[in-house]
């Protein structure tokens, strides 16, 4: 199970890096792993701002479609294009080209909610 430790994560299963003022948003490798083969990504919130715990997208597996919940509060400035044709890369790279959103955060003191690598370990049995 691969949990790098230079990223924060939410209850739900979602990563952040964290670079400035922007934060780049995806799920993590035991999340992909639980859904199976990820066949579509889809995030209509492109250019929205949501609170933090809203929905900015769906992910669909084989077998399930889940909701993707926003970690801070923020914009959502990109959408990793690429997951439209390569829903795949989820599963083959969740914390690289499988990124999903990046986004523009409002409010940094909801940094120090998210987990820390060990947390999340811990959160999950790992």
């Amino acid at each position: 199970m691969n949990i790098p430790s230079d990223l924060k994560y939410t209850k739900d299963h979602e990563w952040i890096k964290i670079e400035g003022d922007t934060a780049t948003v995806g799920i993590t490798d035991f999340a992909q792993g639980e859904l199976g083969d990820i066949v579509y990504v889809e995030v209509e919130t492109l250019d929205e701002t949501l609170d933090i715990e809203e929905i900015f997208g769906t992910v669909e597996a084989v077998k399930t479609v889940s909701d993707l919940f926003l970690p801070l509060s923020g914009e959502i400035i990109e959408f990793n294009e690429s997951l439209e044709d390569e829903p795949e890369k989820v599963n083959t790279d969740p914390y690289g080209d499988g990124w999903m959103i990046k986004i523009k955060f409002s409010d940094a003191s909801e940094i120090d909610n998210l987990l820390s690598a060990d947390d999340y370990k811990a959160l999950i049995g790992a």
